[in-house]
């Protein structure tokens, strides 16, 4: 019994080191590339400021993960805010409290960052390595930056058209009323 605790607590020190390193890439940007190395027991929402920060993203605006399979097909959903889904089988999960640790379970995991619900608009995640902790480094952190980032909200190249409405209404622009008219009835 012993030799089968001490064999646990060896095991979980070896985990309690162990880094994540997971990189990110978007399908807007060929040229864009980031290296996040993440504990193994930092949640997601850890993550998420992680990449808010280093995007320049408003982490005050709702984004997602997603567990994805090899085909990034979107699975479970952990939410950086309560949304409050009624039905609780289909209620996403909050990041705060997920432990990266109890997601990611083998090499090559991935994961969706959705940071334009609206849109869709994602980063597409994988775990690329797993390593023990180095001494005297700082995690969370981003190992490597390549690329500009996406921008977090696309705003399009909203040019102003003339309406109908400016040429219909263009000849009643020096309108200043009839004279005649009473507003009594």
């Amino acid at each position: 019994m012993f030799f089968y605790l001490c064999g646990i607590s060896t095991f979980k020190a070896e985990i309690m080191g162990m880094i994540f390193k997971f990189r990110a890439l978007s399908d807007e940007n060929d040229h864009f590339a980031r290296d996040y190395e993440l504990r193994y027991d930092s949640d997601l929402l850890m993550f998420y400021r992680l990449i808010c920060g280093d995007l320049g993203f408003d982490p005050a605006e709702i984004a997602s993960f997603f567990l994805s399979g090899p085909g990034w097909e979107k699975g479970d959903e952990f939410t950086s805010f309560d949304i409050g889904a009624d039905d609780e089988q289909a209620a996403p999960l909050p990041m705060e409290g997920t432990l990266l640790g109890t997601i990611i379970r083998r090499e090559k995991e991935r994961l969706i960052y959705t940071f334009d619900p609206f849109t869709g608009r994602s980063l597409f995640i994988e775990l690329i390595g797993t390593y023990k902790e180095t001494e005297g480094r700082k995690y969370p952190r981003v190992a490597l930056s390549e690329g500009p980032p996406p921008v977090q909200f696309e705003t399009g190249d909203l040019v102003a058209e003339a309406s109908i409405f400016d040429e219909a209404l263009g000849e009643f622009g020096s309108f200043e009323g009839d004279e005649f008219y009473d507003d009594e009835f």
